[in-house]
């Protein structure tokens, strides 16, 4: 699966044809602040300047780091306010593209995909949260640190968030890794399924043997009737084959063989109280 970086990489690659999706993708960037784009990314204040002509100015701005340096691009407005209940689905998307591209944090552990928003301002967390929903992503919010953070989790909300931004080389490679990983998951549940099956019947063999064992012992085995006689002999030639293999080799049935097989376990546990009589 592509690093979050790479999906970021994608989005910042996307050149919006309409000058009505370059500004709402331009409103996305700056959503988080409400003016200035502030972003580690190099790529997403690239974005912000290209976006806005070459009217933002850039500038470094340290946040506690000696090795990362936020970058602070103010691009002046240009039009007027953008409104996402008048805007055309196209502009939508582009907004949401600017959305993540500035205030997206995006992570695909092992744990699973998750992605989260962090605000400030609280009246945008729930701005986003409605839009996100309206859009057919089911979200969660909740305070971190005096910051009010939108998230969702789980792949087919990161896979419809990143249909809708434009992401379709990441939507490809996580569809791609989901479905190995699911053929991972079937085949991991399958092999331990048989693992338990033979261990199963492993277990029940050599509890068979031994009752058989018992039987013979104590002088049993000439007084059992045919067909139980005809199961046991074919339980100690062949000890380690399942209910199916004896009941193929005996031309029965396998509910046959698997009654008869207890029957026997049966006797054996019986033997102390009724020694004398004829096992039938």
């Amino acid at each position: 699966m592509r690093l979050a970086r790479d999906v970021k990489g994608e989005l910042a690659r996307i050149e919006p044809a309409r000058a009505c999706c370059r500004f709402a993708e331009l409103e996305g960037l700056r959503f988080q602040e409400g003016d200035a784009i502030r972003t580690l990314d190099p790529s997403t204040a690239r974005v912000a300047m290209r976006l806005s002509w070459g009217r933002a100015t850039p500038s470094h701005v340290d946040r506690g780091s000696g090795t990362r340096h936020h970058v602070a691009v103010t691009a002046p407005r240009q039009g007027g306010a953008w409104r996402w209940s008048s805007a055309p689905a196209c502009d939508r998307r582009a907004f949401l593209r600017g959305v993540v591209l500035g205030s997206g944090s995006l992570s695909f552990s092992t744990a699973g995909p998750h992605v989260e928003f962090v605000f400030r301002d609280r009246t945008r967390a729930g701005r986003l949260r409605r839009w996100l929903t309206s859009s057919g992503i089911r979200v969660a919010e909740y305070e971190r640190r005096g910051r009010a953070v939108v998230y969702l989790k789980g792949r087919d909300e990161v896979a419809t968030l990143l249909q809708l931004t434009g992401a379709h080389g990441a939507l490809l490679d996580f569809e791609v890794e989901q479905v190995g990983r699911d053929v991972q998951d079937r085949l991991n549940r399958l092999v331990n399924a048989e693992a338990a099956n033979v261990n199963r019947t492993v277990h029940a063999a050599g509890r068979q043997v031994r009752a058989i064992g018992r039987l013979e012992a104590r002088g049993r085995l000439d007084d059992l009737s045919p067909g139980l006689r005809a199961v046991a002999d074919a339980r100690r030639a062949h000890p380690e084959a399942d209910l199916e293999a004896l009941a193929d080799g005996l031309h029965l049935g396998r509910s046959a063989v698997h009654h008869r097989l207890r029957r026997l376990e049966q006797l054996a546990a019986e033997l102390s109280q009724r020694p004398g009589r004829r096992t039938r």
